[in-house]
């Protein structure tokens, strides 16, 4: 199965969606799970104050932070593994609303990667009474996993785009929007503030 893309997930500090304070990343080559990757974030000025209610759900402090890359120190990190894959998330709204907002707090350019949301393929294929991702990574074969931990949500995501390639034989990304009637959108930048930096966004086997 010639299915490659990078599934990704956000923890965010608050309410504001340019508050990452994690991310997890994991790459799929030919239908597999082949690499994953995961770090802390100290989110960008002005949107780095921790709620309890985040805090609740995915354990990460002030404190475990205070000493992790910056948001445009580790952006760099975060394209390079991703490369130029079709990114995949599970309410990829969320996600990709993470990276635009946070590149805009910092002035870093914007990755225009394409995307598709694993939420929205799960709903045409599989049916189930809840479509969060621990019931739906569980229909595809993954259980059990630590959910708002940014890697293992990442990886759940993955196993459930691989699941839902393989029940409807879909060869790719595309070919699997096509198949479910999802759409593969992509991130707008052109009415982004100039960046103040910019970063080179190639392939990655």
């Amino acid at each position: 199965m010639p299915l490659d893309f990078t599934a990704i997930d956000f923890e965010t500090a608050n309410s504001s969606s340019a508050s990452a304070c994690a991310v997890g990343l994991a790459r799929v080559r030919a239908g597999e799970v082949v690499a994953t990757a995961g770090w802390l974030i100290r989110p960008p000025a002005g949107h780095d104050h921790f709620f309890d209610i985040n805090m609740r759900i995915h354990g990460i402090r002030p404190e475990d932070v205070a000493h992790a890359p910056s948001w445009s120190e580790q952006l760099g990190d975060l394209a390079g593994f991703a490369g130029g894959d079709v990114l995949v998330a599970h309410n990829a709204g969320f996600d990709m609303a993470v990276l635009t907002r946070a590149c805009e707090a910092t002035g870093d350019e914007c990755p225009p990667y394409r995307y598709a949301c694993s939420l929205q393929v799960a709903r045409k294929v599989y049916q189930l009474p809840s479509y969060r991702l621990p019931f739906v990574a569980a229909e595809a074969g993954f259980a059990e996993f630590a959910h708002h931990n940014a890697v293992a949500d990442a990886l759940a995501c993955a196993h459930v785009m691989i699941d839902a390639a393989r029940r409807v034989a879909a060869d790719d990304i595309d070919d699997l929007a096509a198949w479910t009637g999802v759409r593969v959108s992509q991130i707008a930048v052109a009415d982004a503030p100039a960046p103040r930096r910019s970063l080179s966004f190639g392939a990655v086997a």
